[in-house]
């Protein structure tokens, strides 16, 4: 792996999965009478009649012609055959997987380098999920490849597929050789892993690394593997040597082998929660602690170790800040005490998000105020301070996201692609680009009148030479629309950024129906993105025409499209972030609702125009924008939620997330997370936002019950328009194709459409 997150989680998918921590209390808080605790029944037969009436139901208000109308706009933009197939390079090979109409399952496919640059490659098709999900019987996603190191000159034949049954977090691994295009027989010795939640690496050509909770492995109480094994081919797991194992209450343990040629080494990471783990390397058959406080994050490279801090570090004397990236050389810090090289310091404005090596230099991903900045280190320069020459690389433009990240850092030949880049940019009305470069010293090239070919640029002693390979198409008027960023301030004064994206002609007059979306938790960052549903399904739908309070004529207009920066997100680093976990939690909710607060004054939209919607942690935001700030919003779209906040440790993966929101089972803790729990803050009369919850039964990591009870209750307690739809498949993703995925986008756009663009 070349490219590490800023804080990686140890979890794929859509959502960062935090963890769980020791309990203290010697009781348990109480639990509330729950009357709808029988819908914790996922797959009862009594459960899922009411999901089916529920479903019914909500279809029959939404599903009209305009819906229609939506949902195949949004599916051409999914299955458009136009837009960019990213790829990975392996050895010779560029590998893709693609969905599009034909193939809503997906082709696992890859293609030369040469046919790639061309506008219609060709593709050669390694894995018709389609075709396999309907030989066996069973609905498979594809959720990634994991490629056996080759021989050296050898090219890379064999892969470990993951493919879950219903899109949910637990998968199967099964071997696959590329060559042939078929999996490898277990009869034959080929690995087949059960299903089930865990990791899969290669160790080497007869011996994989697992972590998993199959066969009878022991999961930890947030549902992950608890141990890591060493299976050989042929072997059980049941019957493979136990090489590693966490207490219960610890979220996860994995094992996983670098190959990197001349570096190859083994560790095992205990994920104790969110913010704390501890690494280990295998040598000389025994565990090594590498010797960092549990809350710096730590990446290996070759000769170098990185540390990322998630709280201040304190470290021979000198405080390194959170957020900070600092280097070691591997083996000096292991042998004790040894130099640390500051590469980069936060500041006010300034966060790192992710960091990638080519053969030669390091790629920082940052975040200014929620646009991107990419700097490129040169290890083999040396700065006055002492540490790696930084140079900016320039193509980030402004209130965009740009992301650098290697193409083939082990690709180390003369010729090769070892200092190549990927650079994939976008903004709300930006298509993404994806374009390609190269680094090198400046000394290298002729720089004498700073003019480099191919729309490159000179950045100080480094050269980047890059040239745009693919662009995504249009999928609608970008040229009428206008993006701005502003700050909204929060009860206690903090300033939390937010972009706009509107018409060039909008009308401050507070009649703009406005979709609100954000996040606000496990450090994950919202930044610019383009979108052609947003655009499609809000930007350019237009009402028949709203008159104004001031008796103005009416007159069409379309949506805003408002995305969120606060609180418990990353765009400022894990500052940001930790400034709104737990006790804090408040001040995510106090963010969001500063923003609306401020779309109203500043005349953009009003309480009756004015939507908000959130999935997962987001989903839980706006619960509390539902139950918190009821007098602000129109309607609420709310998604995959947590809604239970006193049951969510007990539901699918919960456990999981003690880190982020507190422990319920604790007395103390419960004092403060009932005040964030939207199920236990629902109310008789009060007047409340029109509601859409919707979920995924397969969800098994937030899980669907939580949706169901909170609509449930709602109902019961006689509030009007509350509407809930539970997807029968799809995972934690609420889809599992493209079909699914646009039928699920266009529910909770034209919900919102209808329920804030309708007449006075």
């Amino acid at each position: 792996m070349t490219t590490t997150e800023a804080d990686p989680s140890p979890l794929s998918g859509n959502d960062t999965a935090p963890a769980s921590g020791p309990r203290h209390a010697a009781e348990s808080a109480p639990e509330p009478t729950d009357e709808n605790a029988w819908l914790e029944d996922i797959h009862g037969e009594e459960q899922l009649a009411w999901v089916r009436e529920q479903n019914a139901r909500t279809e029959e208000l939404l599903e009209d012609a305009d819906y229609a109308a939506v949902e195949s706009g949004i599916l051409e933009v999914l299955d458009s055959t136009d837009r960019i197939a990213m790829v990975n390079k392996r050895g010779d090979f560029y590998y893709n997987f693609w969905k599009d109409q034909e193939h809503p399952k997906g082709l696992w496919r890859r293609t030369t380098w040469e046919s790639y640059l061309t506008e219609d490659p060709e593709w050669d098709v390694l894995l018709d999920v389609d075709a396999l999900a309907a030989a066996e019987g069973v609905e498979w996603v594809f959720h990634g490849a994991g490629f056996l190191r080759p021989s050296d000159g050898a090219e890379f034949r064999f892969a470990m597929v993951s493919l879950s049954p219903d899109g949910g977090d637990a998968d199967r691994h099964r071997e696959f050789d590329v060559e042939t295009r078929t999996f490898v027989d277990p009869a034959a010795g080929g690995f087949d892993i059960p299903t089930a939640k865990g990791n899969i690496s290669w160790l080497d050509a007869d011996t994989l690394l697992v972590s998993s909770t199959a066969e009878g492995l022991p999961a930890t109480s947030s549902s992950y593997a608890r141990t890591g094994v060493k299976l050989r081919r042929g072997q059980s797991l049941a019957d493979a040597e136990r090489l590693f194992e966490i207490p219960e209450n610890h979220m996860l343990a994995m094992v996983a082998h670098d190959s990197t040629p001349g570096f190859e080494r083994t560790f095992a990471v205990d994920y104790i929660d969110f913010y704390n783990r501890r690494t280990w390397l295998l040598r000389d058959d025994s565990w090594v602690a590498i010797d960092v406080p549990t809350d710096v994050n730590i990446s290996v490279h070759r000769d170098w170790l990185l540390f990322r801090p998630q709280g201040d570090w304190e470290a021979a004397g000198v405080t390194y800040p959170a957020g900070s990236l600092l280097a070691a050389d591997f083996e000096s810090y292991l042998a004790g005490p040894a130099e640390l090289l500051v590469l980069f310091t936060p500041d006010a404005h300034t966060s790192l998000q992710s960091w990638s090596w080519t053969k030669d230099y390091l790629l920082l991903n940052l975040l200014r105020d929620v646009s991107s900045e990419i700097r490129v280190l040169d290890p083999s320069a040396v700065d006055a301070s002492g540490s790696w020459a930084s140079t900016v690389l320039d193509a980030c433009p402004p209130l965009h996201d740009v992301n650098a990240y290697a193409v083939d850092d082990e690709d180390v030949s003369d010729s090769g692609a070892g200092n190549d880049f990927w650079l994939v940019a976008t903004g709300f009305t930006t298509p993404t680009t994806l374009t390609r470069g190269t680094l090198s010293p400046a000394a290298a090239q002729d720089t004498a009148d700073g003019d480099v070919a191919d729309g490159g640029a000179v950045s100080g002693g480094v050269v980047s030479r890059h040239t745009e390979v693919k662009r995504s198409p249009s999928f609608f008027n970008e040229a009428a629309y206008e993006v701005q960023q502003h700050f909204a301030v929060s009860l206690d004064g903090t300033k939390v950024p937010y972009f706009q994206v509107a018409s060039k002609d909008l009308v401050l007059d507070g009649e703009n129906p406005t979709q609100l979306s954000g996040y606000g938790g496990f450090e994950v960052s919202r930044t610019p993105a383009y979108s052609g549903t947003i655009g499609r399904a809000w930007l350019e739908r237009r009402t028949a025409g709203i008159a104004s309070d001031d008796g103005a004529a009416a007159h069409s207009r379309g949506g805003v499209y408002v995305v969120a920066n606060i609180r418990g997100g990353g765009e400022y680093g894990p500052s940001w972030h930790r400034a709104a976990l737990q006790e804090n939690r408040h001040r995510a909710y106090e963010d969001f609702a500063a923003v609306a607060k401020d779309l109203i004054s500043r005349g953009v939209t009003s309480r009756r125009r004015l939507g908000c919607v959130g999935g997962s942690n987001g989903g839980l935001l706006v619960g509390n924008m539902l139950t918190q700030y009821p007098e602000l919003f129109g309607a609420v779209s709310c998604g995959v939620p947590l809604l239970d906040m006193r049951r969510y440790t007990k539901l699918s993966a919960g456990y999981s997330w003690i880190a982020e929101y507190g422990d319920p089972d604790v007395p103390e803790q419960w004092d403060f997370i009932r005040t964030f729990s939207p199920y236990h803050l629902l109310r008789d009369g009060v007047e409340y936002p029109e509601t859409f919850i919707w979920t995924a039964t397969s969800d098994d990591r937030v899980g669907p019950v939580q949706a169901r009870k909170m609509a449930a209750r709602m109902q019961a307690m006689g509030i009007p328009n509350v509407w809930f739809h539970e997807a029968l498949e799809g995972g934690h993703a609420g889809a599992s194709d493209n079909r699914q995925a646009a039928a699920l986008q266009a529910r909770s756009n034209h919900f919102l459409w209808v329920s804030l663009a309708g007449s006075n």
